[in-house]
Formats: structure tokens, sequence, C-alpha cells
């Protein structure tokens, strides 16, 4: 058996963009941003930045566009998919997150003051739960507190 499973939870670095296939079907684009923090060797606490290129089809790919924008949090499960293309004789790869399923986090500043849907994916009444912004310890953690 095999697994091809994205889940990522960022911040987008750009406006979606949204374009239509020749078949009619939209078709909207958009970059996560994901932080990591870890300590180094020498016990300095780092921090990486990863970019997470994301791509959404049909009525989800109108609902992100509409109520997604740069610096909004979002989370999104979907699969890992690399395309490659040739261009003047090079071939460019460009790996993304194909999404299943995209659900807006909490809003920042005023907005529009309309609402805005929690989930743009699937019938599930808890889809409407908007997750809350995980919480990281301020202390380090010791491997040796850990009891197994």
């Amino acid at each position: 058996m095999y697994l091809n499973k994205a889940m990522i939870y960022g911040n987008l670095t750009r406006d979606p963009e949204l374009k239509a296939l020749p078949s009619g079907m939209n078709v909207c684009s958009f970059s996560i941003a994901t932080n990591r923090v870890y300590n180094d060797r020498d016990g300095k606490r780092q921090e990486s930045v990863d970019y997470h290129n994301v791509v959404v089809f049909g009525k989800q790919a109108d609902t992100t566009h509409k109520y997604l924008k740069k610096g909004s949090g979002a989370y999104v499960e979907g699969r890992m998919q690399t395309r490659s293309w040739d261009k003047d004789g090079v071939k460019h790869y460009r790996t993304e997150v194909v999404a299943e399923r995209v659900q807006f986090g909490p809003r920042t500043g005023g907005g529009d003051g309309g609402g805005t849907p929690a989930s743009t994916g699937g019938n599930n009444p808890q889809d409407s739960a908007i997750p809350p912004a995980p919480e990281y310890p301020e202390e380090d953690i010791n491997p040796d507190d850990i009891p197994f």
C-alpha cells in the first residue's frame, strides 16, 4: 500500500490567482509558508521557513480566491504532485500540493464585515469549526524528561 497525503498549516505568501482550464474548470494557485523552530547543535534557537505551492480546483478554487489573501492563515489537506514541462529546451519541475480540502484560519484585522465560511470542502458539520492556532511551549523540551 502507498500513501500520498500532505497536511500543512501556514500563511499565504501571495494573493491567490484564479485561472480557468480549457475545460472550463477553475483552478486557484497560491503559496503557503510554514515555520519550524528548533535548537541547533550549539543549543541556539533557530527558525526555518518552507514554502509550499498549492493548487485548488472547482468550487473550492472559487471560494479560496474569494476569501483568502496574502497573510491569511490556511490549513490544506491534499496530495503531493510533481509536474514537468519543457521551455526553451530546458526541462522544468514543480512540486505542489493538490488540495482536497482548504480550511481558512482565524481572521486577522477588520476585514470586509462579511462572514467567512470556515471550510471549502466536505459535508462534515465539523468542517465549520476553525482549528485554533497551535500553541508551542515557551521552554525547550528536554528529551530526558520524556517518560518513554
